[in-house]
């Protein structure tokens, strides 16, 4: 059921950006006076297709939902009827061509701003950004962090989540920022800014860099109380129920939940006498927590959560959300950034200052699609924005086979004069296959090792 989960909503995430690219394209054409024959959402063996009569273009879904095009009339891809000829693709302006070509990635840029917009007019609720305790040695300890600092900004760049705090400050880390500026308040409200100073190599791995900052959320002491009691759990099969206050473990006191998680992981598989509080009531209970491997070790699992207070979680938590006139320009600017950080990720790989287990192949957009789902639909509509957002700037790049390869093409017909002849043209198209197939085998590779381990 998790993968059918998963392909759904990977294919409903990619079939909306897949087919607002190709609308770019086919709309664009459209307006520029060229013939379109088909528009079609995925590749392979047409799965269903609508055309009102032969002379008009024919909608197609085809079976693998990876991709789609818009096949339009072109003298280069086959005999062209006489009445035809002026529509063809080939026979329009410099100026025409490039804007049908510029077309599709514009579309998924203009598509994330727009997705980026209806997350800020909803709204969301995080975690506020509140630090918990800094370790000694890390980025964040060098720069003055301390615990109970709430970041406000980072590069003046407003970050009311956690989430968004670590991405942006991640994000402008992997761009080369050396000079981090995060301003925060401490307890007592007052405002300061902090700099982080990030090496050279401290950029390589995203997983690594985090484990550098030294950046932890802040965790309030919470008594031993038992929260949700998952089914087919130690917990259940024990006797405990919501509510339950754990006063000893094997005649220790539990003075707070976490000292209890340590009791439970510390004793897979072994019987452990408890005294608990119901209803102001103590009673006796043994547990036996399920043995579990984490990490090449085996703990002790009992599968109950913590009993956390409703004003304690309105007391960390922060809902977010802009007017529809506010949030526009915040949009823009959300994809904007996002458009530059991810050039300059490709730009650092390329040169090996990034690591290339920074790439994200079919099977991890597919896994990150399901859980965005999971998490609600402020989630996924942030995830589509943001591959929304690659697949924009990945399109741009002057790459043959790609629509930048098309655009640099015809920046260079612009400066001879002339086309570039045909041959020239298919000889780096080929190179270009050739690079994006390496590319994608390369991202597949990634793909494959992480869901392995």
């Amino acid at each position: 059921m998790e993968l059918l989960h998963t392909l759904f909503f990977f294919i409903i995430a990619i079939g909306i950006l897949v087919s607002f690219h190709e609308f770019g394209h086919f709309w664009v054409a459209r307006k520029v006076g060229v013939k379109v024959l088909r528009f079609s959402v995925g590749f392979g063996k047409v799965l269903w297709s609508y055309q009102k009569n032969p002379e008009s273009t024919e909608y197609v879904l085809s079976a693998i939902p990876l991709g789609g095009y818009v096949k339009m009339v072109d003298e280069r891809e086959g005999e062209v009827k006489k009445e035809d000829l002026s529509f063809a693709f080939n026979r329009q302006s410099l100026a025409g061509r490039t804007a049908i070509v510029a077309a599709g990635p514009v579309f998924n840029l203009m598509l994330a701003v727009v997705l980026f917009w209806s997350v800020l007019v909803i709204g969301e609720t995080g975690i506020k950004p509140i630090l918990g305790a800094v370790s000694q040695g890390t980025l964040a300890a060098t720069a003055g962090f301390v615990e109970g600092d709430q970041i406000l900004s980072v590069n003046d760049k407003l970050t009311p989540t956690w989430t968004e705090a670590m991405g942006v400050i991640i994000a402008s880390a992997l761009d080369g920022d050396q000079d981090i500026n995060v301003t925060i308040k401490n307890f007592d409200d007052q405002q300061s800014v902090r700099i982080l100073k990030i090496a050279e190599g401290d950029t390589q791995n995203p997983e690594v860099l985090y484990k550098q900052l030294g950046f932890k959320p802040w965790s309030p002491t919470l008594k031993p109380v038992i929260g949700k009691v998952l089914p087919d759990s130690a917990a259940l099969a024990a006797g405990l129920r919501q509510g339950d206050l754990i006063i000893s473990a094997d005649g220790q006191v539990m003075k707070d939940w976490m000292q209890w998680v340590d009791t439970v992981k510390n004793r897979p598989g072994v019987a452990i006498n408890l005294l608990i509080e119901r209803d102001d009531i103590q009673l006796p209970l043994i547990i036996t927590p399920k043995s579990v491997q984490v990490e090449q070790k085996t703990e002790g699992k009992i599968g109950a959560s913590v009993f956390v207070p409703e004003d304690l979680i309105k007391s960390v938590t922060v809902e977010y959300a802009l007017s529809p006139f506010q949030a526009m320009p915040v949009a823009l600017e959300t994809t904007w950034y996002y458009a530059s950080a991810t050039l300059k990720m490709m730009g650092r790989m390329l040169i090996g200052k990034a690591s290339v287990e920074n790439l994200s192949g079919p099977i991890s957009i597919a896994q990150y699609a399901g859980q965005s789902a999971d998490m609600g639909l402020v989630h996924f509509l942030k995830f589509m924005a943001l591959v929304s957002v690659s697949l924009g700037v990945l399109n741009l790049l002057p790459v043959p086979v790609l629509d930048g390869g098309h655009l640099l093409f015809f920046g260079l017909e612009a400066l001879k004069g002339k086309p570039v002849s045909e041959k020239i043209q298919l000889f780096f198209q080929q190179v270009g296959i050739a690079l994006l197939m390496s590319l994608m085998a390369l991202a597949v590779v990634l793909d494959v090792q992480r869901l392995f381990n």
